[in-house]
């Protein structure tokens, strides 16, 4: 067991905080509720730090953190208050293709990850933009491995059908 200090808190903050928000982004789709949740990860591992035995690798115990959090906050009223205010009040204006074409490429992928299935999309996140194996990946989902090859593959195929027909601005200008 170790005692983590204020000093090597902000430390850790400093350097994970930004990845652990696009994580739980990437879950509850607000950029708000990711930093509160992210806040709370913070708060709570400084709190209960007596629980994290140094067995593995800290990211791996924060990732797993404010993935719990993020799944939490999916089943709270609070999320499904927004979600109801959304349905009633939704935007008057949605975006259409010529906007899509202009964002680059990135955000294109990015909104399209967030409209698939929460079991496909999480995978997509941690193997590509969290770069972990197979292995680590079914170790935070308690998945078996062949369970996280499956939702890779079926995340990649419903990811492509998606950005099928869009056309890239990258590849306009060459």
């Amino acid at each position: 067991m170790i005692l983590i200090h204020i000093n090597d808190l902000k430390e850790l903050m400093f350097q994970y905080t930004e990845p652990l928000i696009r994580l739980a982004y990437y879950y509850v789709k607000d950029l708000q509720a990711a930093e509160d949740i992210v806040q709370d990860v913070f708060i709570k591992f400084y709190h209960n730090q007596n629980s994290y035995e140094e067995r593995g690798e800290l990211k791996a115990f924060l990732t797993t953190m404010t993935v719990n959090k993020s799944k939490d906050y999916l089943k709270s009223w609070a999320y499904r208050k927004v979600q109801l205010q959304n349905k009633f009040f939704s935007p008057a204006s949605k975006r259409n293709t010529d906007e899509l074409v202009r964002k680059d490429e990135q955000a294109i992928i990015g909104e399209a990850i967030l409209e698939l299935p929460l079991k496909q999309r999480e995978v997509l996140i941690y193997f590509y933009f969290n770069e972990m194996t197979i292995a680590e990946v079914a170790h935070i989902l308690s998945i078996p491995e062949g369970t996280v090859k499956t939702r890779l593959r079926r995340g990649k195929e419903l990811l492509k059908n998606k950005l099928k027909g869009i056309e890239w601005e990258v590849l306009l200008h060459e």
